[in-house]
């Protein structure tokens, strides 16, 4: 079954999945740069990561949608286990969200361009005036009930364990006094490990457990603090027990 399944990846999936990504890129940026921003920024990525896991046949199980209120804002915050976590939460999250990522991806071919188009954010850590811009940007972005989506960790994991938590999007949560969710990902390591990058996909069942909100008590460091090391603590007891346990990550 192995030989097959990478038969498949190899002359269906992936042809399908390069004219996709790259339909689904025009397709952002053009809708967005004619001012239909609302919907381009979100639709299309959302049935890129459906079409994506989908048609690799992996099984998702979604845990937990019935704790989001619509019309309002979140910041969403996971896990980073792999390349899969994208795929999982732009098509099965459900909601409207921006994301915060790395600088670096903008100048991936196609989806880069579209990114920026569609409004995402880019982290730039070069200087304390690139960081303040980054966070202004957000604050920007989150408004009539769009949210953010960031892995605080910063970095996909070696081992499927949990990293650090770096700070930045729960001191955001507390300036705009947001509800922080935290999210559960489990399974995209197992499917492809940072380690095997480009290579065939494992097939493996993905879980996606959208825990209760953490809403704001007060404002301020002890505020930021509190909801950092919840956060942390309920994603890291929704993995399963060989994922439990914090291991250094030195890319971080």
């Amino acid at each position: 079954m192995t030989f097959l399944y990478r038969l498949y990846q190899l002359f269906i999936f992936f042809p399908l999945f390069i004219v996709v990504t790259i339909l689904v890129a025009l397709t952002t940026a053009l809708g967005c740069m004619v001012g239909l921003s609302r919907w381009f920024a979100f639709g299309p990525s959302r049935f890129w990561g459906w079409f994506t896991i989908r048609f690799l046949f992996l099984p998702v199980k979604v845990e937990g949608r019935e704790h989001l209120q619509r019309g309002q804002s979140y910041i969403f915050a996971a896990n980073h286990q792999g390349a899969f976590d994208i795929f999982l939460l732009s098509g099965f999250l459900g909601r409207e969200f921006k994301w915060m990522m790395k600088a670096s991806l903008r100048k991936v071919p196609f989806v880069g361009f579209a990114c920026e188009k569609a409004g995402f954010i880019f982290v730039d850590k070069s200087s304390r005036k690139a960081v303040a811009k980054t966070m202004d940007d957000a604050r920007q972005r989150l408004v009539g009930g769009t949210s953010l989506a960031v892995f605080p960790e910063g970095a996909r994991t070696f081992t499927g364990h949990m990293g650090i938590f770096r700070r930045g999007a729960f001191q955001l949560a507390d300036e705009l006094q947001l509800p922080v969710v935290p999210i559960t990902i489990d399974g995209s390591f197992d499917v492809m490990p940072r380690m095997r990058d480009f290579r065939f996909a494992h097939w493996h069942r993905l879980r996606l457990v959208i825990h209760p909100p953490i809403v704001p008590l007060s404002q301020g460091a002890d505020n930021i603090k509190r909801t950092l090391e919840e956060s942390y603590r309920i994603i890291m007891d929704g993995l399963p027990e060989h994922h439990q346990g914090f291991v250094q990550n030195d890319d971080q």
